[in-house]
Order: C-alpha cells, then structure tokens, then sequence
C-alpha cells in the first residue's frame, strides 16, 4: 500500500524544501574540499570578483564539477523515472537495462578511432551506443517466452551490459587506451572543466521533454491498454520517451563515465514522498538527483582526502543493497 505520508505537505512545499537541500548541498560542495575555503570566497567567485586566494580553485575546478555533478543526477533520476513508468517495473535504470554500458562502449569506440573527437562528437557515441543497448535489451525481453516481465528485462539488461561492457573493453586494450578509457568510466568528476559542460543543454533539452511528457507517463504507468483507451498514441510516444531516456543516459555517460544505481534509487525515493503521479515525480527527481549526485561526488572527494573515492564505488555501495532489497520484493515498488 502507498504510504500516505506524501499527502501531509502540498507539493510546492515539498519543491522549496528540494530546493534548500539542493542548494545547502552545493553551498557545503563548493566551500569545503582540500583548499579551505569560506563563504565569502564561494560568493566573491560566484560574482565574478576576482583576486581571493582560491578564486581560481572555486572558479575553474569546484564550479564546473558541482554543475556537471547535478545535471548527470537530474538525467540519470529523470531517465530511470521515465523508464520505470513506461515499462511498470521499479527495477528499470539506464545502468541496470545496459544503457549506460551501451554508452559506455560508444565512447570507447570514439576515443579509439576519432581521437580528435570532442564532447559532442563523444555525446553522438554515447547516444548510438545506449541505442543499441536498448534495441538489444527490448529484443531479447520481448522475444522471450511467455513475453516480457520485470525480471526478464533486468536479466536481458545484465547481459546486455557485460557483453557491451567487454566490447569497450576490447576496443581499449587493442587500441592501447585502456588506461584512458578506464579513467573517463570510472564514474567520477576528476577533471571536468567549463568546455566539458558543452553536453549540458543537450541534457536539459531531454529534461524538458521529460517534464512536457510526464502527464502521458503517469497514463502509461497505469497499463498501455487503459493508455490507449484514454486516446494516448502509445506507437510515438513510447518511442519518443525511451529516445529521450537514450538522451539523458548517452550526455551523463559522456560527461561523467559508466554509473548504475541513481536512477533506481531516486525515483523509488521520491516516489515515496510524492505518490505516483509522474508529473510530481519527475520534478522531484531532477532536484533531488542533483543533489544526490552532488553529495555523493562531494563524499568522495572529502572521506579520504586528498585522494578522490570512486563516486561510482559510493553510489554501489547504496544501490546495491537497495536493489537486492527490492528483488527480494519480488521487484514490487516499495511504496
């Protein structure tokens, strides 16, 4: 049964309380770190007034990963939303349906043969290759017998991702850049810089479509039979959905590298918080996927500082347990 406690405040209350999460999480990200800085470096540098003694720091290394840091959140949270409604299986995340492996060997596949390539040309990859991804993982989901259930999806995404995880592999150590290509994918924001943000539009151009669409979610979550009756065109708008869930996956993976688990734990999240109506949870899910995926990056560069912890190895660490959990369920929604 839905937890009633999602009716106590009114939504826009619950948007202001996301909101001063989010931003205490990135005022505490953008002013504690290695340099230790104040307030009023992280206010001069937001007004531009330079000459601090961590202007530069602030400026050119906090900002930027802070900010990448929330749009791969919102994508990811946005997409594994999307995903979950439209498929009914609170299982679904680009990681786990071999999205972000697809992803993950497009831009192996860049790296190795357009070394020239840039962020965008990396973002095309990323885009073809979580394509092929989700055209092998439906494939083998619908052609199976009996049809398509929760767990054949998770099971066709499971082998769908180590066999694309080892073609990206493959590529690396035959073109001597596995050392290269494990430094983009290993799941964090070492290094990004102001010219790596140039994904970021592409993401928020998936965000909005996820917000215009979220009505026509909340419709097919229910079941595509009732969404047909109440005039959804499910033929065009499944389609448009899962290549905007491609989007979201293919811009994180290009910006960030491989990373599982956010968005089947922030929607489930907010889900609980909000009930089951996807034009309440995807907004949700994109304010507090940021601010998960800015504390997480944040906790790792402070727990053993000043050497940076995997942010992927700290995401594992929560949504694993959380996955079991709701295997264990039976892949029921936990609220």
């Amino acid at each position: 049964m839905i937890n009633a406690s999602y009716q106590k405040f009114s939504f826009s209350i619950k948007v202001i309380l996301a909101v001063a999460v989010l931003a205490a999480i990135s005022c505490m990200a953008f002013g504690i770190g290695a340099a230790e800085t104040t307030l009023s470096d992280v206010f001069k540098a937001i007004i531009g007034q330079s000459g601090g003694e961590y202007y530069e720091v602030l400026r050119e290394i906090r900002f930027p990963r802070v900010i990448a840091a929330f749009f791969v959140g919102s994508a990811l949270a946005a997409a594994g939303a999307i995903m979950q409604g439209i498929t009914r299986n609170p299982l679904a995340d680009p990681g786990l349906l071999g999205l972000t492996s697809g992803a993950n060997m497009g831009l192996a596949a860049a790296l190795a043969f357009l070394p020239a390539a840039n962020h965008l040309t990396i973002m095309a990859a990323c885009f073809i290759g979580s394509s092929i991804a989700m055209v092998f993982v439906y494939g083998i989901g619908a052609s199976s017998k009996n049809g398509m259930t929760a767990f054949k999806l998770v099971l066709a995404g499971a082998a769908v991702s180590l066999f694309l995880q080892a073609i990206a592999d493959g590529i690396a150590i035959l073109t001597n850049l596995a050392k290269d290509v494990s430094m983009w994918t290993a799941g964090g924001l070492v290094g990004t810089t102001w010219s790596s943000l140039v994904v970021v539009p592409f993401i928020i151009v998936g965000l909005f479509i996820a917000l215009a669409l979220s009505r026509h979610v909340t419709i097919m979550s229910l079941n595509e039979e009732v969404a047909i009756g109440l005039g959804q065109n499910t033929k065009w708008l499944k389609p448009v959905l899962l290549m905007t869930v491609v989007l979201l996956a293919g811009a994180a993976v290009a910006l960030i590298g491989n990373l599982a688990f956010v968005g089947l734990i922030v929607p489930h999240i907010v889900r609980r918080w909000v009930g089951s109506d996807y034009r309440r949870i995807i907004p949700m899910a994109i304010l507090l996927g940021g601010a998960f995926m800015i504390f997480a990056d944040f906790a790792g560069r402070v727990i053993n500082a000043p050497f940076e912890t995997p942010v992927v190895s700290l995401v594992a660490i929560i949504g694993l347990p959380f996955f079991l959990f709701l295997v264990k369920k039976g892949g029921r929604n936990i609220v």
